[in-house]
C-alpha cells in the first residue's frame, strides 16, 4: 500500500523521455498513414494522439465517414480511390466492418497501429510545449496524458504535425494563415473580392434507435433551435442520422480554435434541440418509440490554420489539374465550402464545384518553409482557403500522410534534409518507392529498372480478348436496364480504330434512339466532354439486335464512353460479367455530392461546366451487353510490367480469359535469379467508395481482387501459397531466398462472373 506523508513544497508529476526518429503529433487518419508508412521503412516513431482512440474525423467520437477523390462515386474520377495505407485501412475495414460501425473501425486502426513494432502509440496525450535546438529545427516536444498524469518529452529528428490545428507548427513559430484570401492574391475566381476571417465551421451528429417501445424525451435546459433557419429546418428528418446530419455546421465566423468549445456548446443546443422537435413537435410520424442512441461530446473540426510549406496549392491547381514534377499525393473531391453561419444561414449549407478529374499535390506542401525539420499532413498543409475546400477531406490526408511517412524514411537513410527530395533525382526515387507500396500517383508511373520480372519471358495461360459482354438472364429473361437516365459503357479503346458495338435493346413504343460516342478532352479524364460521333436509330416496338458502327476514330489510345441517351421507351441488355477496367456509368444524380447530372456555373468563378457521368453501387453497375468487333486487346499479360497499378489510358491489367476458373502467369529468365522479394498489384477495384462508416458495402471483400494463389519454382515446389487475401497489395517477402530460372504463378478466380486479374507484378 501507499502511505505518503504530506510534501508541502508540492510533487511533479512523473517524468518520461522517449527518443525517436519521427514524431507524429495527431492521430488522425493522417498522422495514423504517417505513422504506420515510416515504421514500415523501419523508421522508430512516436504517434501521439490527444484522444482516447485514433481516427480523428472517422472514430467513433465523432463518426463521419472516410472520402476522398471517389466522392461517394458521385463524379467522375474514375478508379480513384487513394491507394498504399489508406486503402489497405479501408479494405481491412470492409472485410470486418461492412455494415459501417465506427467502434469497429476505431479497432482496426488501432490493430494496425499497435502490429507496428517501431510505432509507441500514446493515446490521451496533448502537446502542449514545443522546443527548439535553432531558430529553424525542432528538438523535443512535451505532452500530458489525462490518463496516466505522466508528462513525456517526444524527442525526434524529424517532425509531422498532423495535429488538425498545426499545434506545434504554430508553437514553433511557422508562418500560417486562417480565413479566405482576397481574389486579386492568386487570381482564384471563387476567392471573395476581400480577404475575410470566414471559415468552415464544426459538426456533431447524432445517432437514433427504435427500441420497441415507447420512450419520452425530456430536452436539458439548453436545447433550442429558436435561431435555426428555415432552410434548415426544412432538412430535419427523423431517420437521418451521423455523417448524414453533415450540415449541423456552426463556428465559422468564429476562431475554431480558441473558441472551439463555445462553438461545441452551441452545437450541442442545436443536436439537442432538433431531437427534441423530432419526438415532441408532433410534426414526425412513427417517433414514439425512437431513443436518442449516441450524439457526440466533441465536434468535427473542418477548418482552422493551414500552414505555409514551400509551394502554396491554389484553386488553378486543381481546376487545371496542373503536373508537379514532385507530386507525391492527389485529390478528387470537390471544392466543397459551406457558409460560415451553419445551421443559422438561409443560404444553401455547402457549395461544391467538381474539376474534371484528379489532381496532383506536390511534396513541396508537406514541408514547412520555415521550419527545416517540420513535415505538415492532414488539412495544414500549404493550400489557399479555396484550394483546401478540396484538399481538406480525411481520405486525401490519409494518402498525404503516407507520402510524408516514406519521405522521412528517405530522408534518414540518405541523410538529406527535405528541401532536397524535390532535387537531383531523390523525388523519383521516393515517388517509385510510393508507387511500388500501391500509393498510386496520377500520370507517375513506376519505374521498373530494378524488376527484375521486366527482364523475364511472360507468358499466360489465357489472356482477354475482350469480343462480347453476353447478357444475363434473371428468371429466363434478358436483364434489362430501362433507359430512364442517359447510360454508357466506359471502354478502353485504341486510336485509329474503327469499331462496332452490337447491343440488344427493347423497345416499348416507336421512338428515335441515339448512341454517341465520346472521350475527354484531356486523355487522363473521364470526363466525355467531346464528341466522337453521333448516331441515331428509328426503332419500333420489340426486341432489335442494333450494330453500332461508328465512322470516326480516336487520337491516341485512351477511355472512350458509349453513351446511350435517356429514351423512356428503350432498355439495353446488361452482363453479369464484372471486368477489371471497365465500368457502366450513368447520367444520373447523386445529390451527395451537389450532382444534379450537370454541373452548372453562374458568373465567372474559374470553374468548367460539364455532365456527370457515374457508376452505380453493387449489386447494380451492371456493364451494358454487347458484342465488340474489333475486340479489345487491352488485357495481356505484358501490363504487369508496364509501371500501372490501375487503369490509366488503358486498362494497365492482365486478365485471364472470361471462361476459366484458374489462370497462371509464369516469368522465365535467361539465367538464374535470385528471389526474396515478390509485390503483386492485384484489382482492389479503386472505383468504388470505401466509405468507413454507415454507407455499409455489398460484400465484405472487392470481387475482382484474388485471394487466392500459390507460386511455384522451376521444379513445380511451392514457394509460397496465399488463401484469404482481399488487399490490392500483396508484399511477400521470402523467408529464404530462391534460386531459380522460373516462376509459375496460379491463380483462381474469387467470384463467378469475374475473371483473373493482376495489375503489376514486381520481383526483386
Amino acid at each position: 500500500m501507499y502511505n505518503e506523508k504530506a510534501v508541502l513544497q508540492g510533487r511533479t508529476s512523473e517524468n518520461k523521455i522517449i527518443n525517436a526518429d519521427l514524431v507524429v503529433i495527431g492521430g488522425g487518419l493522417a498522422g495514423t498513414c504517417a505513422a504506420i508508412s515510416a515504421a514500415r521503412s523501419g523508421v522508430k516513431v512516436t504517434l501521439v494522439q490527444d484522444r482516447p482512440v485514433l481516427g480523428g474525423n472517422s472514430s467513433s467520437e465523432v463518426r463521419l465517414w472516410t472520402l476522398g477523390a471517389t466522392s461517394h462515386m458521385g463524379n467522375n474520377n474514375r478508379w480513384s480511390r487513394e491507394g498504399g495505407v489508406i486503402n489497405e485501412i479501408l479494405a481491412e475495414n470492409m472485410f470486418r466492418n461492412k455494415e459501417g460501425n465506427t467502434v469497429i473501425f476505431d479497432t482496426v486502426l488501432l490493430d494496425k497501429v499497435i502490429n507496428e513494432p517501431n510505432i509507441t502509440l500514446l493515446l490521451n496525450t496533448a502537446v502542449y510545449a514545443t522546443h527548439k535546438s535553432s531558430d529553424t529545427n525542432i528538438n523535443a516536444v512535451e505532452a500530458f496524458c489525462s490518463q496516466n498524469s505522466i508528462n513525456y518529452q517526444l524527442r525526434g529528428k524529424y517532425f509531422c504535425d498532423a495535429s488538425g490545428d498545426g499545434i506545434v507548427a504554430f508553437q514553433a513559430g511557422a508562418s500560417f494563415r486562417m480565413g479566405a484570401e482576397a481574389e486579386n492574391e492568386f487570381g482564384e475566381k471563387m476567392a471573395p473580392v476581400q480577404e475575410n476571417k470566414e471559415l468552415l465551421g464544426h459538426s456533431i451528429y447524432f445517432y437514433s434507435k427504435d427500441t420497441g417501445k415507447p420512450v419520452k424525451y425530456v430536452a436539458p435546459s439548453y436545447a433550442s433551435i429558436d435561431k435555426m433557419s428555415l432552410e434548415r429546418l426544412k432538412r430535419i428528418k427523423r431517420d437521418d442520422l451521423g455523417p448524414r446530419l453533415w450540415w449541423l455546421e456552426y463556428g465559422g465566423n468564429h476562431d475554431t480554435i480558441s473558441e472551439s468549445e463555445d462553438i461545441k456548446w452551441e452545437l450541442w443546443k442545436v443536436v439537442y434541440g432538433i431531437w427534441d422537435h423530432i419526438k415532441n413537435s408532433g410534426e414526425f410520424d412513427g417517433v414514439d418509440n425512437l431513443t436518442l442512441e449516441w450524439a457526440g461530446t466533441i465536434p468535427g473540426k473542418r477548418e482552422s490554420r493551414r500552414f505555409m510549406g514551400h509551394y502554396f496549392m491554389i484553386q488553378q491547381d486543381i481546376v487545371e489539374q496542373r503536373t508537379f514534377d514532385d507530386a507525391i499525393s492527389y485529390g478528387g473531391w470537390a471544392i466543397d465550402h459551406h457558409p460560415a453561419d451553419g445551421v443559422y444561414s438561409e443560404s444553401s449549407p455547402c457549395t461544391q464545384y467538381h474539376a474534371k478529374g484528379v489532381y496532383q499535390i506536390p511534396l513541396r506542401c508537406f514541408v514547412s518553409k520555415d521550419i527545416s525539420n517540420l513535415f505538415l499532413a492532414g488539412r495544414i498543409i500549404s493550400t489557399s482557403h479555396i484550394a483546401f475546400g478540396s484538399t481538406r477531406v480525411m481520405a486525401t490526408c490519409g494518402h498525404g500522410g503516407q507520402a510524408v511517412g516514406q519521405a522521412v524514411a528517405y530522408c534518414l537513410q540518405e541523410q538529406i534534409a527535405p528541401t532536397q527530395l524535390w532535387h537531383d533525382n531523390h523525388i523519383q526515387v521516393l515517388q517509385n518507392r510510393l508507387n511500388e507500396l500501391g500509393h498510386f500517383i496520377p500520370k507517375v508511373a513506376l519505374n521498373n529498372n530494378k524488376n527484375l520480372a521486366t527482364q523475364a519471358r511472360i507468358t499466360a495461360s489465357s489472356e482477354l480478348s475482350l469480343a462480347e459482354l453476353t447478357p444475363a438472364k434473371i428468371n429466363n429473361d434478358i436483364n434489362w436496364k430501362p433507359l430512364k437516365i442517359s447510360a454508357g459503357q466506359l471502354l478502353p479503346l485504341k486510336k485509329d480504330t474503327q469499331y462496332t458495338f452490337d447491343i440488344t435493346v427493347k423497345v416499348s413504343q416507336a421512338s428515335q434512339f441515339t448512341i454517341e460516342l465520346r472521350d475527354s478532352s484531356k486523355a487522363q479524364n473521364y470526363t466525355p466532354d467531346h464528341l466522337v460521333e453521333e448516331l441515331s436509330f428509328e426503332l419500333i416496338q420489340g426486341i432489335h439486335q442494333l450494330s453500332i458502327k461508328f465512322s470516326n476514330t480516336l487520337a491516341e489510345d485512351k477511355y472512350a464512353l458509349l453513351c446511350f441517351l435517356k429514351n423512356e421507351h428503350v432498355a439495353v441488355a446488361c452482363s453479369e460479367h464484372r471486368i477489371s477496367g471497365l465500368v457502366s456509368v450513368f447520367n444520373g444524380e447523386n445529390k451527395a455530392v451537389s450532382n444534379t447530372g450537370k454541373q452548372i456555373v453562374i458568373g465567372d468563378i474559374g470553374i468548367d461546366e460539364f455532365e456527370f457521368w457515374t457508376p452505380e453501387r453493387r449489386p447494380e453497375g451492371h456493364n451494358i451487353a454487347m458484342k465488340i468487333t474489333p475486340s479489345i486487346d487491352s488485357f495481356s499479360a505484358s501490363n504487369v510490367i508496364n509501371g500501372y497499378t490501375r487503369p490509366h489510358l488503358q486498362s494497365n491489367a492482365w486478365v485471364a480469359d472470361i471462361s476459366t476458373d484458374t489462370a497462371e502467369l509464369i516469368l522465365e529468365w535467361s539465367t538464374v535469379q535470385k528471389i526474396s522479394e515478390i509485390i503483386l498489384h492485384f484489382d482492389g477495384d479503386f472505383d468504388h467508395a470505401m466509405e468507413s462508416s454507415l454507407y455499409g458495402h455489398p460484400e465484405d471483400k472487392v470481387p475482382f481482387c484474388v485471394s487466392q494463389y500459390s507460386i511455384f519454382n522451376e521444379s513445380g515446389e511451392l514457394i509460397k501459397e496465399v488463401t484469404g487475401n482481399y488487399q490490392a497489395v500483396n508484399h511477400l517477402l521470402l523467408d529464404t531466398p530462391v534460386d531459380t530460372q522460373k516462376l509459375i504463378f496460379k491463380f483462381n478466380r474469387a467470384t463467378k462472373y469475374v475473371p483473373i486479374a493482376l495489375f503489376e507484378l514486381i520481383i526483386k
